[in-house]
């Protein structure tokens, strides 16, 4: 604690490539220190995060569907190769764009861009699109919350006796 502050610190410093591995200091045997600076790696390996936003998407003329899909999927487009955009429907205009990172600013700037990219896309077909939820990192609270909410709404959806017509 007096060296490094916490051992927390410690423990960062040896598993990183800069100066100063606070393992080579203990007399321990190398195998243990192997073994040690494994265990630190994988407990303090970073975690990766994700990134969502909420979006409606509309289209009213003749390509419609076709609109909003072309607009979707020219979206999803902008995946890079460690992060790849995601979109799910909640309830017909609602969509949800997420993606996994180990970056929060550059997962907020992919999916910020991705946002442009549909925007500019559904727009020149004649539809439009609302932001509901800016891009931002979301926790597992939010995530069970979204979950939930999709569980409620296909249940809503789903048909129950009494809704077919009567052939009376």
């Amino acid at each position: 604690y007096k060296k490094y502050g916490h051992a927390f610190d410690a423990f960062k410093l040896a598993i990183s490539d800069e100066g100063g591995d606070p393992l080579e200091e203990i007399d321990i045997p190398k195998d243990l220190k192997d073994e040690l600076r494994a265990y630190i790696l994988r407990r303090l390996a970073p975690q990766p995060i994700k990134i969502r936003s909420d979006i409606e998407v509309s289209c009213f003329t003749y390509e419609g569907i076709d609109a909003i899909k072309e607009a979707l999927h020219a979206g999803m487009e902008c995946s890079t190769g460690s992060m790849q955009i995601k979109c799910r429907l909640i309830a017909p205009p609602i969509y949800v764009l997420s993606t996994m990172t180990l970056e929060k600013e550059a997962g907020i700037n992919l999916l910020q861009k991705t946002l442009d990219v549909i925007k500019e896309k559904i727009t020149s077909k004649g539809g439009k699109m609302d932001v509901k939820m800016a891009p931002k990192a979301v926790s597992l609270k939010e995530e069970n919350e979204l979950q939930a909410m999709m569980d409620r709404l296909a249940l809503e959806n789903e048909e129950v006796d009494g809704d077919a017509p009567d052939d009376e």
